[in-house]
């Protein structure tokens, strides 16, 4: 079992990504091996969001070389995570056929992305 920490590696921060973090899409480096599901549990569990969609997309390293040395940089995994700006109760039937609603709080921002809003 994998920890939230070790999937969610790093925030991306670049001009895209600020901009698409104001319409509730946030961008981070994340395991190579994980899954779209991991990324979609470890987000909720570390930032208290709702999860609408995860996109995901493999980086392979560049070719690079310093003086007759060459090598490439690292394969990484770049994850876009769409949340929920605008949560709203859920409403489910329990027993006798009365309807209850949850009382489960989300944010409607990640506050901790890495740079003020």
């Amino acid at each position: 079992m994998k920890m939230p920490q070790d999937i969610i590696i790093k925030p991306v921060i670049t001009e895209r990504s600020t901009m698409d973090a104001a319409e509730g899409k946030y961008t981070f480096a994340v395991a190579p091996s994980s899954t779209k599901t991991e990324i979609r549990q470890a987000a909720e569990k570390l930032f208290s969001v709702k999860v609408l969609k995860v996109n995901t997309v493999n980086y392979g390293g560049k070719k690079k070389r310093m003086g007759v040395h060459r090598g490439f940089t690292s394969s990484w995994k770049k994850a876009v995570v769409t949340i929920d700006t605008n949560p709203k109760a859920q409403t489910f039937l329990v027993e006798g056929g009365k309807s209850s609603q949850s009382s489960r709080k989300f944010k409607t921002e990640i506050e901790e992305f890495g740079f003020g809003q």
